[in-house]
């Protein structure tokens, strides 16, 4: 018997599509470990049980926080991050069997992917309307701006100041920032988008050149100035090129106007070419990129980049299987920076078109999750945080294959690095909690007084 009419549909069938993606998520993930350990020693892992049953209940949390708070949520946003953060703790496992890579890190990841779903569960519970966010844009700016500057007052790791260790942890705030700016973003975009599009002058009589007055121009002005400052006092590409591209996507989505994306991308230019030429770690970094081979042709080896662009050839089209490629030559930034070549040359052409349309899907489900929401501030804030994720593995990607300079950054779920896999959990619980509003039917309306009732 069909409901009545008006009735909301039952979220039942979402859910239950979402638990049986769960499980099938992490058999695929305990699998991959399995697969490790026979093709290293001939058996399956002692820990393989131990690593499903945590990868198991994690997920599980995680479910169950969705089922009793976000009913309509998205059904595949959660077993996409399960997914993924399983097939990066199998390949942080493969490469701690290699001994020249130092010490094993797949048990703290492990560690801080169960923070990650913590903080998930709490945000999913917690945040009952993303709406809430929208009155914290000054205190959001202000914190995120402090988690910047704060590695500067640091030492140098790997020529970059992004990291604070304290206490035997290392801890990136740069990744908690970016939620923060996502936040601020979305906040004074959907508060000022009308004067971003249509006031200020003409440049040139141009109507596609117009500018939007000093007033509102100017934390635009300010936001080019800090990416460029992190730049310079960081030494930090990556982090730079991902505030900045996240603000010139806000930009554009809130106010339509595509004279803005060719601005951001002149500013962007102009900042890493002047940097570029004055800062000896950038510019090493765009040398690289630009001869990748230099170290082999003056006979000192294959650099990083080099033995990453040889494991994506080794790889070919179906890979040479999990646990038998030779990615850790490329050094210590194996399990970090590099960990994408380990993918490409185990699971070959093949994996990496998976795994690139498993980020392409997050990120889509998240734009069509912003595409349904009615307020702006929800809109620009879903944008935002896909479009994070989407940086990312651009910025990460475009790296390791030497198609732009390298960034230092931590690809999402998949590589090493606790502060990335609890951030990336925080925006995956944020992007359910819009999915949840985006898809929540509308009240049922009032039935109709029956006439003479009054009577």
């Amino acid at each position: 018997m069909s409901a009545p009419p008006g009735t909301p549909p039952s979220a039942g069938p979402s859910r239950t599509v979402e638990l049986g993606l769960i499980v099938l998520a992490v058999a695929i993930a305990v699998y991959g470990y399995a697969e490790v350990g026979l093709a290293r020693t001939g058996r399956v892992p002692q820990g393989a049980a131990g690593y499903g049953a945590g990868l198991g209940a994690l997920a599980l949390l995680a479910h169950l926080a969705v089922r009793a708070r976000a009913r309509y949520a998205d059904p595949l946003l959660l077993p996409i991050a399960v997914l993924l953060n399983g097939i990066g703790l199998v390949l942080i496992y493969r490469l701690d069997l290699e001994p020249v890579l130092g010490p094993r890190a797949a048990p703290a990841q492990l560690v801080w992917s169960s923070a990650g779903v913590g903080l998930f569960t709490v945000v999913v519970l917690a945040l009952g309307d993303h709406r809430v966010l929208a009155r914290y844009a000054y205190v959001s700016v202000t914190a995120a701006l402090a988690l910047m500057a704060a590695p500067i007052l640091f030492p140098a790791v790997n020529g970059a100041r992004i990291w604070i260790r304290l206490f035997g942890l290392s801890i990136q705030p740069g990744e908690f920032a970016k939620v923060l700016l996502a936040v601020f973003f979305a906040g004074y975009l959907s508060a000022n988008r009308a004067a971003l599009a249509y006031t200020g002058r003409r440049v040139l009589g141009l109507r596609r050149l117009q500018l939007p007055t000093g007033r509102v121009l100017g934390p635009v002005v300010a936001i080019w100035l800090v990416s460029v400052g992190v730049l310079v006092l960081e030494r930090d590409l990556g982090t730079s090129l991902l505030f900045f591209g996240l603000f010139v996507v806000m930009l554009y989505v809130a106010t339509g106007r595509t004279g803005w994306i060719a601005v951001g991308l002149l500013l962007a230019a102009a900042g890493a070419v002047a940097v570029g030429g004055l800062e000896p770690h950038v510019h090493d970094r765009v040398r690289d990129w630009l001869h990748p081979f230099a170290s082999i042709d003056a006979g000192a080896g294959a650099g990083q980049l080099a033995q990453s662009l040889f494991a994506f050839a080794d790889g070919a089209a179906l890979g040479s299987g999990l646990g038998q490629g030779y990615s850790y030559l490329i050094g210590f930034a194996a399990k970090s920076d590099f960990i994408l070549a380990t993918a490409g040359e185990e699971l070959g052409f093949a994996g990496l078109c998976a795994l690139f349309l498993l980020y392409g899907l997050l990120v889509a489900r998240g734009f069509r999750a912003a595409l349904a929401l009615p307020d702006p501030f929800g809109r620009l804030l879903t944008v935002g945080l896909a479009s994070i994720l989407a940086l990312q593995v651009f910025v990460v990607a475009g790296g390791v294959m030497d198609l732009i300079p390298l960034t230092g950054m931590a690809l999402p779920f998949l590589a090493q690095g606790g502060s990335s896999v609890v951030t990336n959990w925080i925006i995956v619980a944020l992007l359910i909690r819009a999915s949840d509003r985006a898809r929540r039917p509308l009240p049922r309306p009032a039935a109709a007084e029956p006439v003479g009732a009054a009577a």
